[in-house]
């Protein structure tokens, strides 16, 4: 299968990290392509599949979770020309197989501009943080914590959406002034609900969901799931077997780039160096492999 990391259909809407956006009127077509992000920047390579899996993996989650909070699916672009409305039936009909495999038709919803970002262990850039200064997101913790210990409480910690560049951490505070308090207290709720139903869930498939990031719309005045969810782009999914606190855990995400990239002296800033081959492939195990974990299934 091809590596798919540019789409050029007509009505681009917006293209994101690793997404593009088509306008189909009072619906959205979402294109998971095979670009990969890592600290806030698209890397040159992409990753074969990986846009499959997002897509696959994200409908599945929605699916699950859907009775804690609605979402944005209508269809998976495979099925969508039996969901959509006339007009847009034709046009995702004609989807050459490589794009409708990574395709997503969704309700069009008014973004909140925030990353609800949910901790259940120290890891990443809460470890570093901690490391540095025993807080995480600003809030003091424990001392003596260790490298992807279990937090004593699952955190909410909502970082700004940048369009470019790094997103920033937010306090509470941040988040109330831009969004006012009652949306603040729903999206705070309902990030920490979904964690801790798939966390639960991964926990039977064998996985630890260490961390993950959600966004929220607004669509007729209430708030549902949009973009992707639970994925191994947002996610750090562990291997529950191996899970050994005080160190770096064996996972099934893009921490394995993440590790590459560190080491290779890349300063985290535009342009990103190109993989090399064996992490391409060794990604697309990993992604792969989650999918297959958490819903039993192979691609």
């Amino acid at each position: 299968m091809a590596v798919i990391t540019e789409t050029k259909l007509p009505n681009l809407y917006y293209r994101g990290k690793v997404r593009d956006t088509y306008n189909l009127g009072n619906e959205l077509l979402i294109i998971a392509t095979d670009r990969l992000s890592a600290f806030d920047v698209v890397l040159p390579t992409g990753i074969p599949e990986k846009g499959v899996v997002l897509n696959h993996l994200s409908a599945f989650w929605f699916e699950k979770t859907a009775h804690i909070v609605p979402n944005h699916l209508i269809a998976l672009a495979s099925d969508a020309p039996k969901a959509s409305k006339d007009k847009n039936a034709a046009f995702i009909s004609s989807l050459p197989r490589d794009l409708a495999l990574r395709g997503m038709l969704v309700k069009k919803a008014k973004r909140v501009d925030i990353e609800c970002v949910v901790r259940g262990y120290l890891s990443g850039s809460a470890w570093a943080e901690y490391s540095k200064e025993g807080t995480i997101n600003g809030t003091p913790m424990p001392k003596g914590l260790r490298e992807s210990d279990k937090l004593p409480e699952v955190m909410f910690t909502p970082t700004t959406k940048a369009e470019t560049g790094h997103d920033q951490n937010m306090s509470m505070a941040e988040v109330r002034k831009m969004v006012g308090a009652s949306l603040t207290r729903e999206l705070e709720e309902k990030s920490l609900a979904i964690y801790r139903f798939a966390d639960s869930y991964a926990r039977t498939r064998g996985i630890i969901i260490a961390d993950t990031k959600m966004e929220f719309g607004i669509l007729d005045g209430k708030v549902i799931l949009i973009d992707e969810l639970l994925t191994p782009d947002s996610s750090r999914f562990w291997d529950a077997e191996k899970y050994t606190p005080g160190r770096p855990q064996p996972s099934y995400d893009k921490q394995f780039v993440r590790d590459w990239l560190v080491k290779s002296g890349w300063n985290k800033e535009p342009p990103a160096p190109a993989l090399p081959t064996d992490v391409v492939i060794g990604t697309a195990e990993r992604y792969k492999e989650a999918y297959r974990r958490l819903t039993g299934m192979a691609l």
